[in-house]
Protein backbone atom coordinates (compact mmCIF):
# COMPACT_ATOMS: atom_id res chain seq x y z
CA UNK A 1 0.00 0.00 0.00
CA UNK A 2 2.99 2.55 0.87
CA UNK A 3 4.91 4.57 -2.08
CA UNK A 4 8.74 2.59 -2.23
CA UNK A 5 10.71 4.99 0.41
CA UNK A 6 13.25 3.70 2.95
CA UNK A 7 11.08 2.33 5.90
CA UNK A 8 13.26 4.42 8.08
CA UNK A 9 12.26 7.79 6.39
CA UNK A 10 8.38 6.73 6.68
CA UNK A 11 8.81 6.04 10.23
CA UNK A 12 10.53 9.49 10.72
CA UNK A 13 7.37 10.79 8.92
CA UNK A 14 4.73 9.20 10.88
CA UNK A 15 6.64 10.01 13.78
CA UNK A 16 7.17 13.48 12.91
CA UNK A 17 3.50 13.92 12.02
CA UNK A 18 2.21 12.44 14.98
CA UNK A 19 4.35 14.84 16.94
CA UNK A 20 3.34 17.91 15.42
CA UNK A 21 -0.51 16.54 16.43
CA UNK A 22 0.27 16.66 19.95
CA UNK A 23 2.02 19.98 19.63
CA UNK A 24 -0.29 21.39 17.37
CA UNK A 25 3.02 23.04 15.52
CA UNK A 26 2.36 22.90 11.55
CA UNK A 27 5.24 20.87 10.43
CA UNK A 28 5.96 20.45 6.36
CA UNK A 29 6.15 17.41 4.10
CA UNK A 30 6.19 16.95 0.86
CA UNK A 31 3.23 15.54 -0.49
CA UNK A 32 4.19 12.22 -1.12
CA UNK A 33 4.99 11.66 2.75
CA UNK A 34 1.48 13.13 3.09
CA UNK A 35 0.06 10.14 0.98
CA UNK A 36 2.18 7.54 2.81
CA UNK A 37 0.68 8.76 5.81
CA UNK A 38 -2.94 9.14 4.78
CA UNK A 39 -2.75 5.74 3.52
CA UNK A 40 -0.96 3.94 7.08
CA UNK A 41 -4.17 5.77 8.64
CA UNK A 42 -6.41 3.89 6.03
CA UNK A 43 -4.94 0.45 6.23
CA UNK A 44 -4.89 0.88 10.35
CA UNK A 45 -8.54 2.17 10.26
CA UNK A 46 -7.90 5.24 11.22
CA UNK A 47 -10.21 7.29 9.35
CA UNK A 48 -10.41 10.72 11.49
CA UNK A 49 -6.48 10.48 11.33
CA UNK A 50 -6.31 9.91 7.94
CA UNK A 51 -8.70 12.45 7.50
CA UNK A 52 -6.67 15.06 9.26
CA UNK A 53 -3.40 14.12 7.58
CA UNK A 54 -5.65 14.67 3.95
CA UNK A 55 -6.66 18.19 5.34
CA UNK A 56 -3.18 19.62 6.34
CA UNK A 57 -1.70 17.69 3.08
CA UNK A 58 -4.22 19.90 0.70
CA UNK A 59 -3.92 22.95 2.56
CA UNK A 60 0.03 22.96 2.26
CA UNK A 61 -0.07 21.28 -1.42
CA UNK A 62 -3.64 22.32 -2.66
CA UNK A 63 -3.06 21.25 -6.62
CA UNK A 64 -1.13 17.74 -5.68
CA UNK A 65 -2.85 15.33 -7.80
CA UNK A 66 -1.63 12.37 -5.50
CA UNK A 67 -3.33 13.84 -2.29
CA UNK A 68 -6.96 14.82 -4.68
CA UNK A 69 -6.95 10.96 -5.78
CA UNK A 70 -6.23 9.55 -2.25
CA UNK A 71 -9.33 12.10 -0.99
CA UNK A 72 -11.18 10.79 -4.06
CA UNK A 73 -10.69 7.11 -2.47
CA UNK A 74 -11.93 8.46 1.13
CA UNK A 75 -15.19 9.97 -0.84
CA UNK A 76 -15.52 6.97 -1.94
CA UNK A 77 -14.85 4.49 1.04
CA UNK A 78 -17.61 7.51 2.70
CA UNK A 79 -19.91 6.31 -0.38
CA UNK A 80 -19.82 9.82 -1.36
CA UNK A 81 -19.63 8.92 -4.92
CA UNK A 82 -20.94 11.83 -6.36
CA UNK A 83 -18.21 14.30 -4.77
CA UNK A 84 -16.01 11.40 -5.84
CA UNK A 85 -16.83 11.79 -9.22
CA UNK A 86 -16.54 15.49 -9.50
CA UNK A 87 -13.29 15.86 -8.74
CA UNK A 88 -12.51 13.00 -10.70
CA UNK A 89 -13.99 15.32 -14.04
CA UNK A 90 -12.03 18.32 -12.38
CA UNK A 91 -8.34 15.99 -12.48
CA UNK A 92 -9.24 14.42 -15.70
CA UNK A 93 -9.50 17.87 -17.00
CA UNK A 94 -5.69 18.36 -15.82
CA UNK A 95 -4.39 14.61 -16.26
CA UNK A 96 -6.64 13.08 -18.90
CA UNK A 97 -3.59 10.36 -19.18
CA UNK A 98 -3.02 9.43 -15.29
CA UNK A 99 -4.27 5.53 -15.27
CA UNK A 100 -5.68 6.18 -11.28
CA UNK A 101 -8.25 8.52 -12.63
CA UNK A 102 -9.71 5.52 -14.25
CA UNK A 103 -8.86 3.15 -11.84
CA UNK A 104 -10.81 5.25 -9.22
CA UNK A 105 -13.41 5.92 -12.02
CA UNK A 106 -14.09 2.26 -11.94
CA UNK A 107 -14.37 1.84 -8.27
CA UNK A 108 -16.73 4.26 -7.94
CA UNK A 109 -19.16 2.25 -10.92
CA UNK A 110 -18.58 -0.79 -9.30
CA UNK A 111 -20.13 0.48 -5.86
CA UNK A 112 -22.55 1.10 -7.86
CA UNK A 113 -23.29 -1.51 -9.35
CA UNK A 114 -22.12 -0.79 -12.88
CA UNK A 115 -19.77 -3.33 -13.24
CA UNK A 116 -19.52 -3.32 -16.79
CA UNK A 117 -18.58 0.29 -16.91
CA UNK A 118 -16.66 -0.33 -14.59
CA UNK A 119 -14.54 -2.68 -16.36
CA UNK A 120 -15.10 0.00 -19.38
CA UNK A 121 -13.09 2.51 -17.08
CA UNK A 122 -10.36 -0.32 -15.86
CA UNK A 123 -9.83 -1.06 -20.01
CA UNK A 124 -9.03 2.63 -20.39
CA UNK A 125 -6.55 2.47 -17.22
CA UNK A 126 -4.48 -0.24 -19.10
CA UNK A 127 -3.78 2.13 -21.88
CA UNK A 128 -1.88 4.39 -19.44
CA UNK A 129 -0.76 2.26 -16.67
CA UNK A 130 2.90 0.43 -16.03
CA UNK A 131 1.27 -1.66 -13.87
CA UNK A 132 -0.50 -3.97 -16.17
CA UNK A 133 -1.15 -6.87 -13.72
CA UNK A 134 -3.05 -4.95 -11.00
CA UNK A 135 -5.44 -3.56 -13.51
CA UNK A 136 -5.96 -7.15 -15.21
CA UNK A 137 -6.21 -8.13 -11.49
CA UNK A 138 -8.98 -5.55 -10.76
CA UNK A 139 -10.84 -6.26 -14.64
CA UNK A 140 -10.89 -9.85 -12.95
CA UNK A 141 -12.88 -8.97 -9.89
CA UNK A 142 -15.25 -7.09 -11.74
CA UNK A 143 -16.22 -10.30 -13.89
CA UNK A 144 -16.24 -12.27 -10.80
CA UNK A 145 -18.99 -9.43 -9.58
CA UNK A 146 -20.70 -10.02 -12.91
CA UNK A 147 -20.79 -13.83 -12.68
CA UNK A 148 -18.77 -14.08 -15.81
CA UNK A 149 -16.14 -16.68 -14.71
CA UNK A 150 -14.96 -17.27 -17.90
CA UNK A 151 -13.70 -13.54 -18.51
CA UNK A 152 -12.43 -13.39 -15.10
CA UNK A 153 -10.14 -16.47 -15.49
CA UNK A 154 -9.00 -14.71 -18.72
CA UNK A 155 -8.32 -11.50 -17.19
CA UNK A 156 -6.53 -13.08 -13.93
CA UNK A 157 -4.27 -15.19 -16.05
CA UNK A 158 -3.08 -12.18 -17.78
CA UNK A 159 -2.42 -10.71 -14.46
CA UNK A 160 -0.10 -13.60 -13.30
CA UNK A 161 1.65 -13.41 -17.11
CA UNK A 162 2.31 -10.01 -15.87
CA UNK A 163 3.38 -11.05 -11.99
CA UNK A 164 3.64 -14.57 -11.47
CA UNK A 165 3.80 -13.98 -8.20
CA UNK A 166 0.83 -11.89 -7.47
CA UNK A 167 -0.99 -14.93 -5.20
CA UNK A 168 -4.40 -13.90 -4.87
CA UNK A 169 -4.47 -14.08 -8.67
CA UNK A 170 -3.43 -17.28 -8.28
CA UNK A 171 -6.43 -18.40 -5.59
CA UNK A 172 -8.80 -16.69 -8.39
CA UNK A 173 -7.65 -18.05 -11.51
CA UNK A 174 -8.01 -21.72 -9.66
CA UNK A 175 -11.56 -20.62 -7.98
CA UNK A 176 -12.84 -19.40 -11.60
CA UNK A 177 -11.37 -22.92 -12.78
CA UNK A 178 -13.29 -24.53 -10.23
CA UNK A 179 -16.68 -23.17 -10.13
CA UNK A 180 -16.63 -23.13 -14.10
CA UNK A 181 -15.94 -27.57 -13.39
CA UNK A 182 -12.59 -27.41 -15.20
CA UNK A 183 -10.43 -28.89 -12.59
CA UNK A 184 -8.14 -30.96 -15.34
CA UNK A 185 -7.84 -27.20 -17.02
CA UNK A 186 -7.09 -26.15 -13.66
CA UNK A 187 -4.68 -28.89 -13.00
CA UNK A 188 -3.04 -28.09 -16.60
CA UNK A 189 -2.85 -25.20 -16.26
CA UNK A 190 -1.06 -24.86 -13.01
CA UNK A 191 1.55 -27.07 -14.61
CA UNK A 192 2.47 -24.17 -16.93
CA UNK A 193 2.39 -21.83 -13.94
CA UNK A 194 4.90 -24.52 -12.04
CA UNK A 195 7.12 -24.61 -14.77
CA UNK A 196 7.23 -20.70 -15.11
CA UNK A 197 7.26 -20.22 -11.11
CA UNK A 198 8.28 -24.18 -9.33
CA UNK A 199 8.87 -22.65 -5.90
CA UNK A 200 5.39 -21.77 -5.65
CA UNK A 201 3.99 -23.36 -2.29
CA UNK A 202 1.14 -21.96 -2.92
CA UNK A 203 0.75 -23.40 -6.85
CA UNK A 204 1.58 -26.94 -5.08
CA UNK A 205 -0.88 -26.92 -2.95
CA UNK A 206 -3.88 -26.08 -5.34
CA UNK A 207 -2.74 -28.83 -7.79
CA UNK A 208 -3.34 -30.96 -4.68
CA UNK A 209 -6.00 -29.83 -4.22
CA UNK A 210 -7.63 -30.40 -7.80
CA UNK A 211 -6.16 -33.79 -7.92
CA UNK A 212 -7.37 -34.40 -5.00
CA UNK A 213 -11.13 -33.51 -6.24
CA UNK A 214 -10.17 -35.74 -9.42
CA UNK A 215 -9.52 -38.77 -6.86
CA UNK A 216 -6.01 -38.43 -8.21
CA UNK A 217 -4.56 -39.01 -4.46
CA UNK A 218 -1.02 -40.44 -5.14
CA UNK A 219 -0.50 -37.50 -7.39
CA UNK A 220 -2.25 -34.80 -4.45
CA UNK A 221 -0.19 -36.64 -2.06
CA UNK A 222 2.89 -35.89 -4.03
CA UNK A 223 2.22 -32.12 -4.94
CA UNK A 224 1.09 -31.49 -0.78
CA UNK A 225 5.05 -32.86 0.31
CA UNK A 226 6.18 -30.74 -2.35
CA UNK A 227 4.37 -27.46 -0.65
CA UNK A 228 5.93 -28.69 2.58
CA UNK A 229 9.31 -29.00 1.20
CA UNK A 230 9.21 -25.04 -0.27
CA UNK A 231 7.80 -24.31 3.34
CA UNK A 232 8.36 -25.82 5.79
CA UNK A 233 5.74 -24.57 8.31
CA UNK A 234 2.48 -25.16 5.44
CA UNK A 235 0.21 -26.19 7.93
CA UNK A 236 -2.68 -26.75 5.54
CA UNK A 237 -0.34 -28.77 3.16
CA UNK A 238 0.02 -31.07 5.98
CA UNK A 239 -3.16 -31.66 6.85
CA UNK A 240 -4.25 -32.45 3.08
CA UNK A 241 -1.77 -34.51 2.64
CA UNK A 242 -2.55 -36.64 5.36
CA UNK A 243 -6.11 -36.83 3.77
CA UNK A 244 -4.44 -37.85 0.80
CA UNK A 245 -3.02 -40.15 2.55
CA UNK A 246 -5.59 -41.82 3.83
CA UNK A 247 -7.10 -41.96 0.77
CA UNK A 248 -4.73 -44.35 -0.19
CA UNK A 249 -4.91 -46.65 3.09
CA UNK A 250 -1.23 -45.21 4.38
CA UNK A 251 -2.70 -44.64 7.90
CA UNK A 252 0.63 -44.64 9.39
CA UNK A 253 1.90 -41.90 7.14
CA UNK A 254 -0.77 -40.34 7.61
CA UNK A 255 -0.86 -40.12 11.22
CA UNK A 256 3.37 -38.44 10.65
CA UNK A 257 1.77 -35.24 8.64
CA UNK A 258 -1.20 -34.95 11.10
CA UNK A 259 1.09 -35.23 13.92
CA UNK A 260 3.27 -32.32 11.79
CA UNK A 261 0.19 -29.93 11.81
CA UNK A 262 0.00 -30.29 15.81
CA UNK A 263 3.65 -29.69 16.08
CA UNK A 264 3.64 -26.39 14.11
CA UNK A 265 0.62 -25.31 15.75
CA UNK A 266 -1.89 -25.51 18.39
CA UNK A 267 -3.85 -29.33 17.75
CA UNK A 268 -7.25 -28.95 16.04
CA UNK A 269 -9.72 -31.45 17.01
CA UNK A 270 -9.82 -32.37 13.22
CA UNK A 271 -6.20 -33.36 13.18
CA UNK A 272 -6.67 -35.35 16.23
CA UNK A 273 -9.72 -37.11 15.07
CA UNK A 274 -8.39 -38.22 11.91
CA UNK A 275 -5.19 -39.45 13.76
CA UNK A 276 -7.47 -41.62 16.09
CA UNK A 277 -9.56 -42.62 13.16
CA UNK A 278 -6.14 -44.13 11.44
CA UNK A 279 -5.02 -45.80 14.50
CA UNK A 280 -8.19 -47.73 14.00
CA UNK A 281 -8.04 -48.22 11.03
CA UNK A 282 -4.05 -50.19 11.74
CA UNK A 283 -5.81 -51.97 14.42
CA UNK A 284 -4.66 -49.79 17.53
CA UNK A 285 -7.52 -49.61 19.57
CA UNK A 286 -5.68 -48.08 22.42
CA UNK A 287 -4.42 -45.27 20.79
CA UNK A 288 -8.09 -44.93 18.66
CA UNK A 289 -9.58 -44.25 21.68
CA UNK A 290 -7.14 -41.83 23.45
CA UNK A 291 -7.29 -39.74 20.40
CA UNK A 292 -11.08 -40.09 20.04
CA UNK A 293 -11.02 -38.48 23.71
CA UNK A 294 -8.60 -35.99 23.03
CA UNK A 295 -10.61 -34.87 19.90
CA UNK A 296 -13.40 -33.90 22.47
CA UNK A 297 -11.01 -32.49 25.54
CA UNK A 298 -10.00 -30.16 22.57
CA UNK A 299 -13.52 -29.40 21.58
CA UNK A 300 -16.13 -30.74 23.73
CA UNK A 301 -18.58 -29.28 21.23
CA UNK A 302 -17.37 -30.79 18.15
CA UNK A 303 -19.98 -33.86 17.72
CA UNK A 304 -17.98 -35.87 15.17
CA UNK A 305 -15.54 -36.58 17.86
CA UNK A 306 -18.53 -38.10 19.94
CA UNK A 307 -20.00 -39.53 16.97
CA UNK A 308 -16.48 -41.14 16.35
CA UNK A 309 -16.21 -42.67 20.14
CA UNK A 310 -19.68 -43.81 19.64
CA UNK A 311 -18.99 -45.32 16.69
CA UNK A 312 -15.95 -47.24 18.04
CA UNK A 313 -18.26 -48.62 20.81
CA UNK A 314 -20.38 -49.80 18.18
CA UNK A 315 -17.67 -52.06 16.74
CA UNK A 316 -16.96 -53.07 19.88
CA UNK A 317 -20.79 -54.11 20.61
CA UNK A 318 -19.95 -52.09 23.68
CA UNK A 319 -23.98 -50.26 23.15
CA UNK A 320 -24.02 -49.18 26.99
CA UNK A 321 -20.84 -47.02 26.08
CA UNK A 322 -21.85 -45.84 22.64
CA UNK A 323 -25.53 -44.73 23.74
CA UNK A 324 -23.75 -42.55 26.35
CA UNK A 325 -21.76 -40.82 23.45
CA UNK A 326 -24.51 -40.56 20.75
CA UNK A 327 -25.91 -38.86 23.82
CA UNK A 328 -23.67 -36.29 24.15
CA UNK A 329 -23.14 -35.66 20.12
CA UNK A 330 -27.30 -35.17 20.01
CA UNK A 331 -27.17 -32.40 22.48
CA UNK A 332 -24.72 -30.66 20.57
CA UNK A 333 -26.49 -31.22 17.20
CA UNK A 334 -30.19 -32.27 17.75
CA UNK A 335 -31.48 -31.99 14.50
CA UNK A 336 -28.40 -34.46 12.84
CA UNK A 337 -30.61 -37.60 10.89
CA UNK A 338 -27.39 -39.47 11.03
CA UNK A 339 -26.72 -39.15 14.62
CA UNK A 340 -30.80 -40.32 15.49
CA UNK A 341 -30.25 -43.21 13.03
CA UNK A 342 -26.99 -44.08 15.18
CA UNK A 343 -29.48 -43.63 18.75
CA UNK A 344 -32.14 -45.57 16.82
CA UNK A 345 -30.02 -48.56 16.25
CA UNK A 346 -28.04 -48.64 19.49
CA UNK A 347 -31.32 -49.02 21.09
CA UNK A 348 -32.56 -51.07 18.96
CA UNK A 349 -29.64 -53.43 19.69
CA UNK A 350 -30.41 -53.30 23.62
CA UNK A 351 -34.05 -54.13 23.11
CA UNK A 352 -34.98 -50.07 23.92
CA UNK A 353 -38.00 -50.29 21.69
CA UNK A 354 -39.53 -46.91 22.22
CA UNK A 355 -36.22 -45.12 22.56
CA UNK A 356 -35.51 -46.92 19.36
CA UNK A 357 -38.86 -45.94 17.53
CA UNK A 358 -38.29 -42.21 18.76
CA UNK A 359 -34.77 -42.31 17.21
CA UNK A 360 -36.02 -43.39 13.33
CA UNK A 361 -39.09 -41.20 13.28
CA UNK A 362 -36.58 -38.43 14.48
CA UNK A 363 -34.10 -39.41 11.74
CA UNK A 364 -37.15 -38.98 8.92
CA UNK A 365 -38.10 -36.44 10.43
CA UNK A 366 -34.63 -34.17 9.91
CA UNK A 367 -34.40 -35.68 6.07
CA UNK A 368 -33.21 -39.30 6.53
CA UNK A 369 -35.30 -41.47 3.19
CA UNK A 370 -33.50 -44.22 2.64
CA UNK A 371 -35.19 -47.27 2.28
CA UNK A 372 -33.64 -49.25 5.05
CA UNK A 373 -34.53 -46.26 7.90
CA UNK A 374 -38.25 -46.57 7.27
CA UNK A 375 -37.99 -50.09 7.33
CA UNK A 376 -35.90 -50.76 10.50
CA UNK A 377 -38.31 -48.03 11.91
CA UNK A 378 -41.80 -49.85 10.76
CA UNK A 379 -39.95 -53.53 11.96
CA UNK A 380 -39.93 -51.72 15.39
CA UNK A 381 -43.35 -50.60 15.32
CA UNK A 382 -44.29 -54.24 14.70
CA UNK A 383 -42.27 -55.34 17.52
CA UNK A 384 -44.46 -53.03 19.18
CA UNK A 385 -47.67 -53.72 18.29
CA UNK A 386 -48.05 -50.66 16.65
CA UNK A 387 -49.70 -51.96 13.60
CA UNK A 388 -51.70 -48.82 12.12
CA UNK A 389 -49.13 -46.48 12.90
CA UNK A 390 -47.06 -48.80 10.58
CA UNK A 391 -49.35 -49.14 7.82
CA UNK A 392 -48.85 -44.99 7.93
CA UNK A 393 -45.54 -44.97 7.65
CA UNK A 394 -45.29 -47.19 5.05
CA UNK A 395 -47.87 -45.52 3.01
CA UNK A 396 -45.47 -42.53 3.52
CA UNK A 397 -42.31 -44.45 2.60
CA UNK A 398 -44.13 -45.58 -0.91
CA UNK A 399 -44.26 -42.06 -1.76
CA UNK A 400 -40.18 -42.21 -1.87
CA UNK A 401 -40.09 -46.06 -3.19
CA UNK A 402 -43.28 -46.57 -5.73
CA UNK A 403 -43.84 -50.38 -6.25
CA UNK A 404 -41.03 -51.45 -3.70
CA UNK A 405 -41.54 -55.07 -2.73
CA UNK A 406 -39.86 -54.85 0.75
CA UNK A 407 -42.86 -52.09 1.44
CA UNK A 408 -45.64 -53.79 0.04
CA UNK A 409 -44.96 -57.12 1.44
CA UNK A 410 -44.87 -55.51 4.96
CA UNK A 411 -48.38 -53.62 4.05
CA UNK A 412 -49.54 -56.68 3.29
CA UNK A 413 -48.12 -58.56 6.41
CA UNK A 414 -49.42 -55.21 8.62
CA UNK A 415 -53.26 -55.07 6.97
CA UNK A 416 -53.24 -59.43 7.35
CA UNK A 417 -52.61 -58.85 10.65
CA UNK A 418 -55.73 -56.56 11.31
CA UNK A 419 -57.89 -58.91 9.32
CA UNK A 420 -58.18 -56.57 6.56
CA UNK A 421 -58.02 -59.65 3.81
CA UNK A 422 -59.11 -57.45 0.83
CA UNK A 423 -56.32 -54.47 1.41
CA UNK A 424 -53.60 -57.47 2.33
CA UNK A 425 -54.49 -59.08 -0.41
CA UNK A 426 -53.93 -56.11 -2.62
CA UNK A 427 -50.29 -55.45 -1.39
CA UNK A 428 -49.45 -59.29 -1.07
CA UNK A 429 -50.04 -59.27 -5.14
CA UNK A 430 -48.30 -56.63 -5.62
CA UNK A 431 -45.72 -57.71 -3.75
CA UNK A 432 -45.87 -60.82 -5.73
CA UNK A 433 -45.55 -58.82 -8.59
CA UNK A 434 -42.77 -56.53 -8.05
CA UNK A 435 -40.16 -59.16 -6.41
CA UNK A 436 -41.75 -62.74 -5.63
CA UNK A 437 -38.27 -63.79 -3.64
CA UNK A 438 -39.37 -61.22 -0.84
CA UNK A 439 -42.12 -62.99 0.27
CA UNK A 440 -39.37 -64.57 2.85
CA UNK A 441 -40.40 -60.85 4.36
CA UNK A 442 -43.69 -62.41 5.41
CA UNK A 443 -42.22 -65.84 6.07
CA UNK A 444 -39.32 -63.82 8.83
CA UNK A 445 -41.75 -61.33 10.17
CA UNK A 446 -45.25 -62.33 10.05
CA UNK A 447 -44.90 -65.85 10.91
CA UNK A 448 -48.78 -65.65 11.84
CA UNK A 449 -50.00 -64.71 8.10
CA UNK A 450 -47.47 -66.89 6.52
CA UNK A 451 -48.93 -70.01 7.72
CA UNK A 452 -52.77 -69.27 6.99
CA UNK A 453 -53.56 -72.01 4.52
CA UNK A 454 -55.18 -69.21 2.57
CA UNK A 455 -52.36 -67.01 2.67
CA UNK A 456 -50.41 -69.83 1.10
CA UNK A 457 -53.14 -70.81 -1.39
CA UNK A 458 -52.90 -66.85 -2.61
CA UNK A 459 -49.22 -67.13 -3.35
CA UNK A 460 -49.11 -70.09 -4.90
CA UNK A 461 -52.34 -68.94 -7.31
CA UNK A 462 -50.03 -65.99 -7.99
CA UNK A 463 -46.55 -66.91 -8.38
CA UNK A 464 -45.95 -67.83 -12.10
CA UNK A 465 -44.42 -71.65 -11.58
Amino acid sequence: MHLDHDEEDYNLSLSKFESMLKTNKVLFFDSEEFEEIILHYLDMGKATLAKKALKLGLEQHPKSTGLKLVQVEMLVYDDKLDQAEKLLNELYAIEPTNEEIFIQKANIYSKRDEHEKAVEFLKQALKFTEDYADVYNLIGMEYLFMDNLELAKESFIKCLEEDFEDQSALYNVVYCFEFLDQNQEAVDYLKTYIDRNPYSEIAWHQSGRLYYGLKDYESAATCFQLATYIDEEFVGAYMERGKALERLKQYAEAIESYNRTIELDDPTSYALLRIGKCYEKLGNKVEALKYFNKTVHEDPLLDKGWIAITDFYVRQKNFQKALYYVNKALAIDDQNRLYWKRYATINKAMDHFEEAEFGYRKAIEFGDYQLDTWLFWVDIMLIMGEYNNAILTLIQASEYFPDDAEIEFRLAGFHLLLNEEEKGNYHLSNGLRINAEHQFILKDSFQTVWERPSVQDYITKHVKP
